[in-house]
């Protein structure tokens, strides 16, 4: 059964990376926006630091699987920002690794209110090993020709983020590059079949006060690629005593999911999320999850005066 599941899972891994390449989904967007925007650089006014693994379609040999970690801090007086952004994924027979640099500028409206604008680039690895994949039959599109070993391609990203110490929202494009990965099968000199389409992010989410205690923030994060449906991500955070994060979320067509997180001390997060599926994947996966955690260093106040959980 579970050869049979990873089958399904390698042709939709390349259905999809032949008619429209996805970047990563994570469910807990809101805490790791420098990896879809880069006009979050330096943002948090403190050097942040950011871990994320997430291990999707649990119980199904070949589920993707993601790790991020980037980090990011203001410069000088705060106008400039820079940022590291690194991502190890895995999907079936596919291994991808990229690395970028993100660097933002802030306007400041007035006290509260700021205007970054940021740009980034790196590189990106690609590999795809068909060897440990079983087939009923010989298929030359999973043969040893069609491998792909450390593939290189650049990356170049912009992005805009708006945000005050309640409210923020961000647009942006992580790649403006459209890169060609796969060729077509036993013919290595034609053109590529495959490319990475433009994806576009719109982020945005708001703090309230329901009482001393006890703080609500609604976020919401839409991707749109030309030929997939749009993915709109919903959540629901309640920050306890500054202390304990309880949420849930859904993503449209695909999963629900609760959150749970705790600030440790001022300097150290750490969050968990687990998705069900809701689509008909749920026969076969145990769900998805995700942990991460978030370290931060020279505060410019000994307290934030409000709780910047985003």
């Amino acid at each position: 059964m579970k050869n049979s599941v990873l089958g399904i899972i390698v042709c939709v891994c390349c259905i999809q990376l032949a008619h429209a390449q996805q970047d990563s989904q994570y469910s807990q967007y809101m805490y790791n926006t420098l990896s879809i925007n880069p006009g979050y650089a330096g943002s948090r006014e403190v050097f942040s630091l950011v871990g994320l693994h997430r291990s999707q379609w649990v119980g199904i040999d070949g589920g993707p699987a993601t790790q991020t970690l980037s980090a990011h801090t203001p410069i000088g007086y705060g106008n400039i920002g820079l940022g590291v952004n690194i991502m190890n994924d895995n999907i079936g027979p596919a291994t991808e690794q990229y690395l970028d640099i993100a660097g933002s500028y802030t306007i400041q409206f007035n006290y509260k209110s700021k205007l970054s604008f940021g740009l980034k680039a790196g590189g990106h690895l690609l590999n795809v090993d068909y060897s440990d994949v079983s087939t009923q039959m010989e298929d030359p599109a999973l043969s040893e020709e069609a491998e792909v070993d450390n593939r290189f391609a650049p990356q170049v990203g912009i992005g805009f983020y708006y945000f005050t110490d309640k409210f923020y929202a961000g647009l942006s494009s992580p790649n403006l590059l459209k890169t060609r990965h796969f060729q077509e099968a036993g013919d290595l000199s034609s053109s590529s079949v495959a490319a990475e389409r433009l994806h576009y992010y719109f982020i945005a989410g708001s703090v309230f006060d329901l009482t001393s205690d006890v703080k609500f923030k609604p976020t919401i994060l839409t991707k749109a690629v030309a030929g997939s449906p749009l993915q709109i991500d919903v959540s629901a955070n309640f920050l306890l005593y500054d202390s304990l994060t309880l949420g849930a979320a859904y993503r449209l067509d695909a999963a629900a999911t609760a959150l749970v997180g705790f600030q440790f001390v001022d300097s150290m997060y750490v969050g968990f999320a687990y998705d069900i599926d809701t689509t008909d994947l749920q026969e076969y996966s145990g769900g998805s999850f995700e942990v991460m955690f978030r370290y931060e260093l020279f505060k410019r106040y000994d307290k934030m005066v409000t709780p910047r959980f985003f």
